[in-house]
C-alpha cells in the first residue's frame, strides 16, 4: 500500500508506539496500516530536513519484522550503514525528535548511544557491521549469555573487503548470528560488481541439516566406509542444490543461507528471521528491498531513489531550495573538459558516482570511469595500477572515506611516486552528517605522506586551475580538496607570489593571514575588521598547502606575526606544517594557528559548527587584534635564529 493510496489513518497507531513491545502486540491488520503511516510519517518529516529517506523506506516491513522477532535492545540490532535506521528510531520511542531530524540538538541521521539504549554503535561509515557482529557474538559466547547479534548491512557495503574478512571470521567461529542483507540492487547508486550477481536464491532447512548431522555422526563411528559414504552422501547434496539453485559464495564460506524474501512481505521476512534465530549457528537472511519503496518520486528517481536529498516538496520529490553552483558541480565540468583533451586521464569512483560528479565524466565516457563498489582501499591501489599502466587516475571520493585507504595511498601510490589525484569532496566541516561524515582529518593525515601535494581551492576559478595543475603532475600524487554546498563568487587575486596567491595587502605588515581554501573570504573581512584597530593584514591563500610554499616562508619574514585559518584539525594541520617550515628556515616569527580541535563535534549546519569553534570573522579578528597588540612592545623586525630552532607559539 502506497502513500499516496492511504491517507485516512493520520498516524493512529504510529501514536501508540512507544517501543518495540507495543509492535509485537499488534494484529496483521495493524502493522499493514502501521506500515502506511510510518512512510507518511517519514516522508512528512524528511521533506522539512532533509536525510536519507530512500533507503528507509524500503526497510519498514523489514525493520517491523526484526523488532517482533528480536528482543531490542537485549538483542543488538546494528545496521549498516546507519543511515538506514529512521525506522528503527520510529519503533524505539524516538518519533518526537524527528521533528528537529540532523539538526542542533535534533535526532542524529545515525544511531547514536546518546539518544537511545537501542543503539550501539554509532556507524555511519558502510562494512563495519560485521565486524562488530562477530566481536559481539564472540563475546556473548565466551560469557554464556543467550543474546542474539543481528547484523542488517545492504548489498553495497558488501562489496566493502572489510565484509569478507569479517565473514571469514564469522564463519569460522560458529556462534549464533544472523546477518540479513538488505538487497535493493543499490548503495548510492545501483550496485557494482560481482557479488551483485551472485545474490541467489538458496534456503535453509534446519530439519535437513540436523538428519545430515545425525547420518554423519552415525557413518562416523563405522571404520573404512563410514567416512567415504558420508563424503558421497554431502556431494549428492551439494550437487542437488546447484541443480536447483546456483551454488552462492556465503555457503562455501561456511554460512547458512535463508532467502531471498520479499522484504514487503512483514509475515515472510518474520518467518525467515524465526527460522536464523532458532537455527543456532551463523545465518544470512536475503531480503530484497526496493529503495524509496511506497513513495512515488523515490520510485522513479533514477540517480539514487532520494537516497540523501535536501528539503522537498511531498507532491512532486522536487528540491525546495533554489538551484546553485555547487563545488560538485563545478569539479564534474572541469574534469570532463579535461578528458576531453587528454585521453589517458580516467575517473574512479567508490559506489559515489553522481554524489562526486564522476557520473558527468562516465556519461561522457563511458569506458573510462570505474566504479568499484564501497572500496576505497582497493580504488587507491587498482588507480595506482592504472598509473603504472600509462594513465592518469583521477580517484573521486568523500573527503573522510579516503581516511581508510591511508597505507594505500602512502606505499602503494605515493611509495611508488605515481601520478594520481586523489579528489576529496565535502572537505571541511559538512554539517548535518554529524562527526563521522566530517572532512577534517585530510591535510592532518595525508601531510605525513611523503611527496604527496595538497591543494585547497578557495573558489570555482582556482578549483578549475589548481585540478588542471594536479593532473599535470607526472610524477607523484595529489590530492584536490573542496567543501560541499554553494561556491562562493569568485576571489582574485591582487597578485601572485610564486604559486602563493596575496589577495589583500596593506602599507603595514603587522599579520599575514594565512587562509586555507574557503576561508579565502573569511581572510578578506579579518582584514578589514582588524584594520579598523590600525593594523596591517596581508591576507594570502597558499593554493597548495603541501609541502608548504617556499614563497610563503619568505611573506612570513617580511611580518610581525602569522596567523593560519584552516578547515581541517589543528594537531599536524596547515599551520603545524607552516611553523615548522619557519623552524626549519630559521625565522623566528609568532604564528598562531586557528583550526578544528581534534575532538567529536556534534551535527549542525556548517554555520552553527564554526561559530562554536571560533571561526568566524568577528572572532578571528578579535583574537588576531588581540595577538598583534600584544607585541606593540617588541621590536617590529623578525630575528632569525642560528640554531635552526625557531620558535612558534
Amino acid at each position: 500500500m502506497s502513500v499516496e493510496e492511504d491517507t485516512a489513518n493520520h498516524g493512529r497507531l504510529l501514536a501508540t508506539v512507544r517501543g518495540p513491545q507495543d509492535v509485537k502486540r499488534m494484529t496483521a491488520e495493524e502493522l499493514d496500516i502501521l506500515a502506511v503511516e510510518i512512510r507518511d510519517f517519514l516522508i512528512a518529516k524528511v521533506s522539512r530536513t532533509g536525510g536519507h529517506v530512500g533507503p528507509n523506506l524500503g526497510v519498514v516491513e523489514l525493520t517491523i519484522a526484526m523488532h517482533r522477532v528480536f528482543d531490542s535492545p537485549r538483542d543488538r540490532l546494528l545496521f549498516d550503514t546507519g543511515h538506514q535506521a529512521y525506522v528503527h528510531k520510529i519503533l524505539t520511542g524516538r518519533q518526537a525528535g524527528f521533528d528537529r531530524l540532523r539538526q542542533r540538538g535534533g535526532l542524529s541521521g545515525y544511531p547514536s548511544q546518546a539518544e537511545s539504549e537501542h543503539d550501539l554503535i554509532e556507524n555511519s561509515h558502510a562494512s563495519t557491521a560485521l565486524s562488530y557482529a562477530d566481536g559481539l557474538a564472540k563475546a556473548y559466547a565466551l560469557r554464556g549469555e543467550q543474546r542474539s547479534v543481528v547484523a542488517v548491512v545492504g548489498d553495497g557495503a558488501l562489496t566493502g573487503g572489510m565484509c569478507w574478512e569479517a565473514l571469514n571470521n564469522i564463519a569460522t567461529a560458529g556462534n549464533p548470528l544472523v546477518i540479513v542483507v538488505n538487497d535493493n540492487g543499490r548503495s548510492y547508486a545501483p550496485t557494482i560488481g560481482g557479488l551483485a550477481d551472485h545474490l541467489s536464491s538458496l534456503r535453509l532447512n534446519p530439519g535437513y541439516e540436523k538428519i545430515l548431522d545425525t547420518v554423519k555422526d552415525a557413518l562416523g563411528s563405522t571404520p573404512l566406509v563410514g567416512r567415504p559414504m558420508y563424503e558421497v552422501l554431502h556431494a549428492v547434496k551439494k550437487g542437488i542444490k546447484d541443480a536447483v539453485a546456483p551454488q552462492a559464495m556465503f555457503e562455501d564460506l561456511g554460512i547458512k543461507y535463508v532467502g531471498p524474501v520479499d522484504g514487503h512481505d512483514r509475515d515472510a521476512v518474520e518467518s525467515a528471521l524465526r527460522a536464523a534465530k532458532n537455527f543456532g549457528g551463523p545465518v544470512i537472511v536475503h531480503a530484497v528491498t526496493r529503495k524509496g519503496y511506497g513513495y512515488r518520486p523515490a520510485e522513479e528517481d533514477q540517480a539514487d531513489c532520494f537516497h540523501g536529498p535536501g528539503a522537498f516538496d511531498i507532491e512532486t520529490g522536487k528540491l525546495v531550495a533554489a538551484p546553485s553552483v555547487k563545488w560538485t558541480h563545478v569539479f564534474a565540468e572541469e574534469l570532463v573538459a579535461i578528458a576531453d583533451e587528454r585521453p589517458d586521464v580516467v575517473g574512479i569512483t567508490a559506489a559515489m558516482a553522481e554524489p562526486t560528479g564522476i557520473a558527468k565524466l562516465a556519461r561522457k565516457h563511458p569506458d573510462r570511469v570505474y566504479d568499484v563498489g564501497i572500496a576505497e582501499q582497493h580504488a587507491a591501489t587498482s588507480a595506482a595500477g592504472l598509473a603504472l599502466g600509462g594513465l592518469h587516475p583521477v580517484v573521486a571520493v568523500y573527503a573522510t572515506f579516503l581516511n581508510r585507504a591511508f597505507d594505500q595511498v602512502l606505499l602503494d601510490v605515493a611509495m611508488h611516486k605515481l601520478p594520481v589525484t586523489f579528489v576529496l569532496d565535502r572537505a571541511g566541516v559538512t554539517g548535518p552528517d554529524g562527526p563521522s561524515h566530517y572532512g577534517l582529518w585530510d591535510m592532518s593525515v595525508f601531510g605525513v605522506v611523503p611527496g604527496l601535494r595538497i591543494a585547497a581551492p578557495r573558489d570555482a576559478a582556482t578549483l578549475r586551475e589548481e585540478l588542471r595543475e594536479a593532473v599535470a603532475v607526472d610524477d607523484g600524487p595529489n590530492i584536490v580538496r573542496f567543501p560541499t554546498g554553494t561556491v562562493a563568487a569568485d576571489l582574485p587575486a591582487v597578485r601572485r607570489v610564486g604559486a602563493v596567491d596575496v589577495l589583500a595587502e596593506s602599507a603595514r605588515t603587522d599579520v599575514l593571514l594565512v587562509a586555507v581554501g574557503s576561508f579565502g573570504q573569511l581572510g578578506l573581512e579579518v582584514a578589514s575588521r582588524v584594520a579598523e584597530q590600525g593594523y596591517g593584514v596581508t591576507v594570502v591563500d597558499p593554493r597548495w598547502v603541501r609541502p608548504v610554499p617556499a614563497e610563503l616562508v619568505e611573506l612570513a619574514a617580511g611580518h610581525r606575526l602569522v596567523v593560519t585559518v584552516e578547515d581541517g584539525v589543528r594537531t599536524g594541520g596547515v599551520g603545524s606544517a607552516i611553523a615548522q617550515a619557519l623552524r626549519d628556515a630559521d625565522v623566528r616569527v609568532p604564528l598562531r594557528d586557528l583550526g578544528v580541535p581534534a575532538d567529536w563535534h556534534p551535527h549542525g549546519t556548517r554555520a552553527q559548527i564554526l561559530a562554536d569553534l571560533g571561526l568566524t570573522a568577528q572572532d578571528v579578528a578579535r583574537d588576531v587584534t588581540g595577538w598583534i597588540s600584544g607585541l606593540d612592545s617588541e621590536t617590529s623586525e623578525p630575528v632569525r635564529l642560528s640554531s635552526g630552532r625557531g620558535a612558534a607559539d
